[in-house]
């Protein structure tokens, strides 16, 4: 018997080992051949972007920070009335661009109902933009207006609800 030579395993790409890129997942949402409604977030902030593939690489159509919430008359932090406003934010650049479908990337984050992710989300398909979404996972209205946080939150939300939206609608 003779020993084996050379590697016996296959390594795979670097972002796979590192459990940053589920290439699987990836796929499937390219071979979809839509824009895609990336959702990250962070301690602090929250971030979307719409994205469409190109084989240089991604290309960023338009993105919405929940820092740039303060612009609009509310604190953005990583709550959920952040993250729907941030959506919402994001969703109107993106018909701004002409991006009238898309689907939703949460990537490697832990989908939880009610959560975070899926209020982005939601923010993204109130704007216009048609994006697949059960109303099961979904947070509630009340999470989303932000009765839950301190006096004065749902006011503040509503105001800049308004002035994301537009006066005129």
């Amino acid at each position: 018997m003779t020993k084996a030579k050379g590697p016996l395993f296959d390594v795979h790409f670097r972002r796979r080992r590192e459990g940053i890129t589920d290439y699987a997942t990836r796929l499937a949402l390219l071979k979809s051949q839509l824009p895609r409604a990336v959702v990250r977030k962070s301690n602090r902030l929250i971030l979307v972007q719409i994205t469409s593939y190109a084989p240089e690489g991604d290309c960023t159509v338009c993105q919405a920070s929940s820092k740039e919430l303060s612009k609009h008359g509310f604190e953005g932090k990583c709550n959920t009335p952040s993250a729907y406003l941030t959506g919402l934010l994001a969703g109107k650049k993106a018909l701004a661009k002409g991006v009238k479908t898309a689907v939703a990337d949460i990537g490697r984050q832990t989908a939880t109902k009610g959560g975070l992710l899926f209020a982005a989300v939601k923010g993204i398909a109130d704007s216009g933009v048609k994006i697949s979404l059960g109303g099961e996972i979904t947070p509630s209205d009340e999470r989303v207006q932000g009765t839950h946080l301190k006096q004065g939150a749902k006011e503040k939300f509503e105001q800049a609800r308004k002035n994301i939206t537009g006066a005129n609608e």
